[in-house]
């Protein structure tokens, strides 16, 4: 901020670029992608939409299931991108739209409906091998047992088997719903089998399919508990817009109008307190505007006519009569909009660490059962000169069975619950399960200024006086200034109640929108504002130009005074820093992390601030688009990011980073866009963030390590045709009662640190 704060800024408003198209003919293409049930469906859908002539790059989201297509128009079509994703099963629709909330809200219901119908049949089943223990009438509950596995497997299961399964197959990748479906058709096979031949033990078989379908969707709920999240970022954006604008006839009479009966060259009035419906120039009146959401800046612009304004800033005073200049897609609020929404498509995936677990594992366990079919056949041949086709049957049935780790579907989401609790505690808001794991890939942090570091309001912070003491100053200034509704002038006021000042009610007085006011105090002249305005009132500011000269240098905004006709002083305005700033800088730079400051401020102001936290990089006077920009060029040199920001300006930034982390005092969009959110606003708890993934992901590996442990040691086991489907059962139970226990014992974070008091 320079010195003249409250003078017009004429000429120098924010663009809004148009994101339709690039400058070689290429197009974007932004797709909602149904059926994506793992991380590695993300190179499945890559590697299909890049064999299409005319695919330049393809951006695929797991967290969103969303696809960023950018592709040559005159060598493909729209048609053939969607239909190659239809072909290898997955469903496409345009995204952003209402019914895509809704959907999330229905699956998320009827993943819980299953869940309960699951426990239930789990249930069941255990009640039904209990009485089998006890060896009566087996072939009558062994039936019953196989009614429980089909009720399981058509009823609440089937998508899952005959619908994910097989897609995956399709598609060439082995997850857990190809493992849980062979699991499943393997138990059903060999119950059926076994009311065939007594010698196999059938309701072990169908019991075991039914312990597998229910974990299976059990943990599928805790899964999509954990994962799902409102995307209402765009809307939330695009909310800030107000619906209607009160639009100025020939005759001077206004008419309220929708936005979408604006053109450009209208004339439409902006009343205080109002946000400005769309972008334009100022035709008449004079006003401070709050354009923090696209600059960043935490001073009110004041306007006058000639100057530009953003649509959704916020007229805080005067009254305006703007002439549009941008309507529909082309304002500033739509192509951020656009922005975030591309952003939310780029955002880097993570292959999840379950599926790069099963990416080993789950060859092994096949494998697995191809050898015992193979060892009790063509090696019993070899070497005992006869096959047993029984115990072939059965090895390989029951390593399938038994290779299928039912915890594992739970060791993630009861690791992101329990890490969950814990930051909630210390007001931190962990809003997706792949944050956790992210975070603690993170290299480099990028910061918003205005309201993340810095509080994002005026103060004053220095009264530099030449002819009396600072604080008579300070009280002939906040005396004239006291009628004003400017913000710096109530900032200036409320530093003078702050020191026990008395003021004067000032006997005369005059707003000179955007450069100061005239008042009479103590029957004096007061001049208090821009230098423009005191050279209008004919006092000399040769005297003050060292002073304002230094208050510059120091990133501040200086308001100079004068009274009868002699400049005084300078009072120094500035945002400051938050209490905790300074800790939370140092904690970070402990860990080895990259630290960035970008801003829409100017860059004498950046400079300050970075000076002040010992940050070694800034970029100032940046756009919303920029900042993404920035950050996208770090990703693309393998650098995992972070950006922790609140405005709006940040909204494409924050979805763009691996890891966004919004203030919760900020906007509505910067929260929505964001993976973490600090509820309390200590900055201290970044670095708390950071400790708490690290141990959130050694809990998570732990947990994968014990879903793994007993039912690999029972598909080695398997093989010999010798393991009962029961002990798979008991493996499924003990394993998901360890992972419970594992996630749930002690504290992540040491007890004493969650007591430190928080900082404002």
């Amino acid at each position: 901020m320079t010195t003249s704060a409250r003078q017009g800024d004429k000429g120098s408003g924010i663009a809004a670029p148009s994101l339709a198209g690039q400058a070689d003919g290429a197009v974007k293409l932004q797709l909602k992608i149904g059926g994506m049930h793992c991380s590695l469906c993300i190179e499945s859908i890559r590697r299909t939409l890049q064999r299409i002539d005319g695919v330049q790059s393809v951006q695929v989201s797991i967290a969103h299931e969303e696809a960023l297509v950018q592709y040559d128009p005159a060598r493909t079509s729209v048609v053939t991108l969607q239909q190659a994703l239809e072909d290898i099963g997955y469903t496409v629709r345009e995204p952003d739209q209402a019914e895509i909330f809704a959907q999330e809200e229905h699956d998320l219901l009827e993943a819980r409906h299953k869940a309960f119908a699951a426990g239930g049949l789990l249930l069941g089943a255990s009640a039904v091998m209990g009485v089998m223990l006890l060896a009566v009438a087996q072939v009558p509950l062994a039936v019953t047992m196989g009614v429980l596995a089909c009720v399981a497997l058509l009823g609440p299961a089937r998508l899952i088997v005959f619908h994910n399964g097989w897609q995956s197959v399709r598609r060439g990748i082995l997850n857990q719903d190809v493992l849980v479906s062979a699991s499943a058709l393997g138990g059903l096979l060999g119950g059926v089998a076994g009311l065939l031949v007594p010698a196999l033990p059938a309701g072990g078989f169908f019991g075991a399919t039914v312990f597998v379908l229910a974990f299976h969707l059990i943990g599928g709920y805790a899964s999509m508990l954990v994962h799902v999240r409102a995307s209402q970022s765009v809307r939330r954006l695009l909310a800030l817009e107000p619906p209607t604008a009160s639009r100025v006839g020939v005759d001077g009479s206004d008419v309220m109008v929708p936005l979408e009966r604006l053109a450009v060259n209208d004339l439409i009035r902006v009343r205080p307190g109002e946000r400005i419906p769309v972008d334009g120039v100022v035709a008449e009146g004079a006003s401070a505007v709050d354009e923090s959401l696209a600059t960043g800046e935490p001073m009110p612009q004041d306007k006058l006519p000639g100057d530009r304004v953003i649509g959704g800033s916020l007229n805080q005073m005067g009254s305006l009569v703007v002439r549009v200049t941008h309507v529909g897609k082309d304002t500033f609020l739509r192509t951020v909009a656009r922005h975030v929404a591309e952003a939310r498509a780029m955002k880097p995936g993570i292959l999840r660490l379950v599926d790069r677990v099963l990416l080993v594992y789950a060859p092994l366990v096949f494998a697995s059962s191809a050898a015992g079919l193979l060892i009790w056949t063509l090696g019993a041949w070899l070497f005992a000169g006869q096959p047993d086709p029984l115990r072939a049957s059965f090895a390989a049935l029951s390593v399938l069975i038994m290779g299928y780790p039912c915890a594992l579907g739970m060791a993630t989401p009861l690791a992101i619950i329990r890490a969950s609790g814990e930051a909630a505690e210390r007001g931190i808001l962990m809003r997706s399960g792949e944050v956790f794991h992210t975070l603690t890939r993170v290299r480099a942090i990028v910061f918003d200024k205005t309201g993340t570091l810095t509080e994002g309001r005026p103060w004053l912070v220095d009264s530099l006086a030449l002819d009396r003491d600072a604080q008579g100053l300070l009280r002939i200034a906040a005396s004239a200034e006291g009628p004003s509704e400017h913000p710096l002038a109530q900032a200036i006021v409320n530093a003078a109640h702050a020191q026990g000042l008395m003021l004067v009610k000032p006997t005369s007085f005059e707003s000179r929108p955007g450069r100061g006011v005239i008042a009479a105090v103590d029957g004096q002249q007061v001049v208090v504002g821009t230098p423009r305005l005191l050279e209008e009132a004919g006092v000399n500011t040769a005297r003050l130009r060292s002073l304002q000269e230094w208050v510059q240098a120091q990133g501040q905004t200086g308001v100079l005074v004068a009274v009868d006709g002699h400049a005084i002083g300078v009072l120094a305005l500035a945002d400051r820093l938050k209490p905790d700033a300074q800790d939370a800088i140092q904690g970070l730079r402990r860990l080895g992390l990259d630290l960035i400051l970008t801003t829409g401020d100017n860059e004498r102001t950046a400079n300050a601030v970075a000076r002040a936290l010992h940050i070694g990089r800034v970029m100032a006077e940046v756009l919303p688009d920029q900042k993404a920009a920035e950050i996208r060029r770090l990703q693309r040199q393998g650098v995992r990011v972070a950006m922790v920001g609140d405005g709006i300006n940040d909204a494409p930034a924050l979805m763009q980073a691996d890891v966004g982390i919004a203030i919760a005092a900020g906007t509505d969009i910067a929260i929505e866009a964001a993976d973490v959110v600090l509820v309390g606003q200590r900055l201290r708890a970044l670095v708390e963030a950071h400790e708490l993934a690290r141990r959130s992901y050694r809990l998570t590996v732990t947990n994968v390590s014990l879903a793994l442990s007993f039912n690999g040691i029972g598909v080695l086991a398997a093989i010999i045709g010798l393991v009962h489907p029961v002990w798979a059962m008991l493996a499924m139970a003990v394993s998901v009662s360890l992972v419970l226990a594992n996630s749930f014992a002690g504290r992540l974070l040491p007890a004493k640190r969650s007591r430190r008091p928080a900082q404002n």
